[in-house]
């Protein structure tokens, strides 16, 4: 059974998720509080935490990152009344792995939780490919096995998005894929207007890889289309056993 947390001080969407939750299976634990509700993360493991950017005393930005600074694993969706597109973009780089703003239809949002706890399957415990050979390109490896990225051998920390994300790019060197190409095969749904999910993910993960942010040599920008690694003669290497 999955356990969701939910730290939201409208009545109204918590039960909106008890409902669903016979669905999941799941079970919900829900505080108003900010402060109560990192009080639990620090007393049960949670599969994924439901967060709303406005509470009465901290604010979600700022719990999103105190998250991330012990747990950078647990999918977290964070809910706001804020439409503007600079707000969004601020609470994925806080660490959110997704965001919808308010009022929202209940299928879409249950949508949305339903993905990212299929993605919270695949966290650094649940390897989904036994067996399979690392993925090394010049100083980054993926060791899929394990769910351990390394640069320069310094290991590098994940959220489930992310490292979705480099994965999948570096499966496919030179080939550039769209913002819309991405959301659909890592995020798992296609909705017009959360392209700059995507592109918050790829600055979190340019931020944490490359060596100089601003002249990335990894993750590339592929102009009028979307972002592609490497160059098609930079070609990715599988580790081979010695």
């Amino acid at each position: 059974m999955k356990q969701i947390l939910m730290i939201e001080d409208d009545p109204a969407i918590v039960r909106l998720v008890e409902v669903h939750l016979s669905d999941l299976p799941g079970r919900l634990t829900a505080t108003s509080l900010g402060r109560d509700g990192l009080h639990k993360l620090t007393h049960q493991p949670f599969d994924l935490c439901i967060l709303d950017v406005m509470l009465p005393d901290l604010d979600g930005i700022s719990i999103c990152r105190h998250i991330r600074e012990s747990d950078s694993y647990m999918p977290i969706l964070m809910l706001t009344a804020k439409a503007d597109e600079a707000d969004k973009v601020i609470g994925l780089e806080a660490g959110a792995d997704d965001y919808l703003t308010k009022p929202f239809g209940q299928q879409e949002f249950m949508a949305r939780i339903r993905a990212l706890l299929r993605r919270s399957d695949h966290a650094v415990d649940k390897p989904a490919q036994p067996t399979a050979m690392p993925l090394v390109h010049k100083n980054v490896r993926i060791d899929l096995d394990k769910h351990i990225v390394t640069v320069d051998s310094n290991r590098i920390d994940l959220t489930p998005r992310e490292f979705d994300l480099l994965v999948l790019l570096m499966q496919h060197p030179g080939k550039s894929f769209s913002r819309k190409e991405l959301l659909h095969t890592v995020w798992g749904y296609s909705n017009d207007g959360y392209e700059h999910t995507v592109t918050a993910h790829v600055n979190r993960l340019r931020g944490k890889i490359e060596p100089v942010f601003a002249h990335p040599v990894y993750i590339l920008t592929a102009w009028g289309i979307g972002y592609r690694f490497g160059d098609t003669d930079q070609l990715i290497q599988y580790e081979n056993a010695h």
